[in-house]
């Protein structure tokens, strides 16, 4: 089944969309557009068709005018979109749907007829539990049936059938070899006393999902619905939103390259929205798939979107603006930097030879640059000892760790307010008031510091362990000695900043400093 032409009218923020010229032979719908654009508002329509069971309660809450009805079309090859057997043909996932632990709720009846689908896209999408519930019982059933005929298991075509193709697209997604990747080797029956759960191997390593990276899980529950959930894929239009969550730029090609070749059926359709560079990459390139641009349209009025054409490269500036990419070809040094520092740091240091770029934290940063070596990247201390610094470091040249916990402890610092000049600013009063509030915080900031390191995703590398010693920040936060403590205390969640609100400062001023720059440019530098 493949949709060449949906259109709503009085939809959510749609007046009257129109999605039109779709192939026949696109295997793969791409929605790309910045954050609120309304690429899952399409998804919404897709479930709102699919649910003819809650589509008298839903039409109300979707309709924008409410004294107009809602118009949903979908021309697809084959079939009238109002037929009741294609509602079950609409099978879609919302963005919210990593589970942190297994738990013994799932039930794999649901699985029939999708009856476990959330009802709107704003909803947790708990399909996931019910997966692992039926892969399991497959996989145990499988083991047992044997016995109660006089036979042996046949283990090998077990392996062959259930578990050898998610660990292939596993090695396939994340790249390695067994060593190094996540490999599925041994489940656990859900009992009165204990949780059911999956184990993997990495390595030598034996790892329970519920202690994956949020990357990894995002891959097994998405590889997971497919094994579990293949038959209902044949002749469907599927489509989840945000495939790409908690993935680097390196891996969100590869996995849609996985999806698209292996688990999408032939027979069926994939729709993704997306604003991510790998996927619009892969999208772009790839023979069977369309790109569907939602960016600065004004959907209050009549809009017809169509396939971009494959040599157009504005689809790019979704997940780079032009100005950014014109950085690039001129040759500026790409530093991956925390959060939302990243325009900050351009504003400071933009007009040298830097380029910085965002990511979500200090792990997509050091996953970024690990495999992007040509890339540097700049990440927060943290409760990261001197030795640990230096090794990380040598292992990793490419990857710069500011020398304290945070980057407002730069923004705030007595020295950086110094430079400002602000009329009534008494140094000294200001450290003493950073040391008084460290006090206040001391036995909180303490407690935090062990669980904090659990989660350095460097330790994982050969060479650099956690080794559980935590003395040397103890000592210092106890310390009242500025520069003995300030390392080591995070001034972006324990420093009340209201203090400073009569001077009236904006951010953008304090990273204009000298003071600012030259600490900044002296770890670039290193």
């Amino acid at each position: 089944m493949r949709i060449n032409k949906v259109q709503l009218k009085n939809f959510k923020r749609f007046t009257d969309l129109t999605l039109d010229n779709i192939p026949s032979d696109a295997k793969l719908v791409l929605l790309i557009g910045a954050n609120g654009s309304g690429k899952s508002s399409v998804f919404d329509g897709f479930r709102y068709i699919a649910s003819s069971e809650n589509r008298e309660t839903l039409r109300d809450y979707y309709r924008k005018k409410k004294d107009e009805e809602i118009d949903f079309i979908i021309d697809f090859d084959g079939g009238d979109s109002k037929v009741p057997p294609f509602f079950n043909k609409l099978i879609g996932r919302s963005s919210i749907r990593i589970l942190p632990q297994l738990h013994n709720g799932g039930d794999p009846s649901k699985i029939d007829n999708d009856r476990d689908s959330p009802t709107t896209f704003i909803e947790h999408d708990n399909r996931f539990i019910n997966d692992v519930a039926s892969y399991i019982q497959d996989v145990d059933n499988a083991l047992r049936a044997p016995v109660f005929s006089g036979k042996s298991a046949d283990t090998l075509k077990i392996f062959q059938d259930f578990i050898r193709p998610l660990n292939a697209s596993l090695l396939n997604i994340f790249g390695g070899d067994e060593t190094t990747t996540i490999q599925l080797a041994e489940f656990q029956n859900a009992s009165p006393v204990s949780n059911m759960q999956l184990i993997f191997r990495k390595g030598e390593s034996r790892i329970e999902y519920d202690v994956l990276s949020h990357g990894e899980k995002q891959v097994v529950i998405l590889l997971l619905n497919f094994v579990v959930r293949r038959e209902q894929y044949e002749n469907a239009i599927i489509f989840i939103d945000e495939m790409d969550c908690h993935l680097n730029t390196a891996l969100q090609s590869t996995l849609l390259d996985e999806i698209v070749t292996k688990w999408i059926p032939d027979s069926s359709q994939l729709w993704t929205a997306s604003h991510a560079l790998g996927f619009i990459d892969y999208a772009r390139k790839s023979e069977r798939a369309v790109i569907l641009d939602f960016d600065n349209l004004n959907f209050d009025l009549p809009q017809v979107i169509q396939p971009q054409p494959d040599e157009n490269l504005d689809v790019y500036e979704i997940a780079i603006p032009k100005e950014t990419m014109t950085a690039i070809l001129s040759g500026k040094k790409m530093v991956v930097t925390e959060n939302k520092n990243s325009g900050l740091y351009n504003y400071a240091l933009g007009e040298k030879s830097y380029l910085f770029l965002p990511a979500s934290n200090n792990r997509e940063v050091f996953l970024t640059v690990k495999e992007q070596k040509h890339l540097m990247g700049l990440r927060d201390r943290d409760y990261l000892r001197n030795d640990e610094i230096e090794a990380i470091k040598r292992k990793f040249p490419n990857l710069k760790i500011l020398r304290y916990y945070t980057f407002e402890n730069y923004l705030f610092h007595p020295d950086n307010l110094a430079e400002m000049q602000w009329e009534g600013f008494d140094i000294e009063w200001y450290k003493n008031e950073i040391i008084t509030q460290k006090k206040g915080h001391l036995l909180k900031l303490i407690a935090g510091i062990g669980t904090a390191r659990t989660t350095y995703v460097e330790f994982k590398e050969e060479g650099i362990k956690n080794d559980g010693v935590l003395s040397e920040f103890l000592i210092a936060l106890e310390s009242n000695e500025f520069e003995v403590f300030y390392p080591f205390f995070n001034m972006k969640n324990y420093f009340d900043k209201s203090v400073l609100n009569k001077y009236h400062y904006q951010q953008k001023d304090l990273v204009k400093t000298t003071w600012f720059k030259q600490q900044i440019q002296s770890i670039l530098d290193a």
